[in-house]
């Protein structure tokens, strides 16, 4: 981390893509992958306000879809930074629909993003520490903690799996 603090509130990001059909399958239904898209668009630019420099994407965690999206459908993403590290950072990304003629909304698919920081030299870089400004960005930085933790202990059971397959 650097030297530096920066708000939540500082990076949070909302951005919004109108389905189209290009974006659909024959039933006009948005296909998973361009959701994926808009998903990791938004949480990228998230995790670039916050670090003020590139970013690449490590993982994707957690990818729910909970409802279709339709043609004709605006899209909303939501993405803050749950937790900052030494050189990565989580990013929550929440994509809400919207019909534009009903005004009516529903929560559509849900994901957490792990990006790292890259320098000029394109190598991985030190981010700025986050200030948790909420009760809830407290809770979603504990959550964050929590799901590194289980990353951290799946690689190393499957670094032990792959150790002893040599062996």
């Amino acid at each position: 981390m650097t030297d530096t603090a920066r708000k939540v509130s500082e990076s949070e990001t909302l951005m919004t893509h109108r389905a189209l059909p290009e974006d659909a399958n024959p039933a006009g239904n948005v296909h998973g992958g361009v959701i994926l898209k808009h998903l990791d668009l938004a949480g990228a630019v998230c995790a670039m306000r916050h670090a003020r420099m590139s970013v690449v994407t490590a993982s994707i965690d957690r990818m729910e879809f909970k409802a279709a999206v339709k043609v004709g459908e605006l899209m909303l993403l939501h993405a803050s930074v749950n937790r900052a590290g030494k050189q990565s950072m989580e990013i929550g990304v929440r994509v809400v629909v919207e019909d534009l003629m009903t005004g009516e909304q529903r929560h559509a698919a849900s994901a957490y993003l792990t990006f790292v920081a890259m320098g000029p030299d394109k190598k991985p870089a030190l981010v700025p520490g986050l200030i948790l400004e909420t009760p809830t960005h407290q809770r979603r930085n504990r959550e964050a903690g929590m799901r590194r933790e289980l990353r951290l202990e799946e690689r190393k059971r499957e670094r032990l799996a792959q150790e002893s397959e040599k062996a």
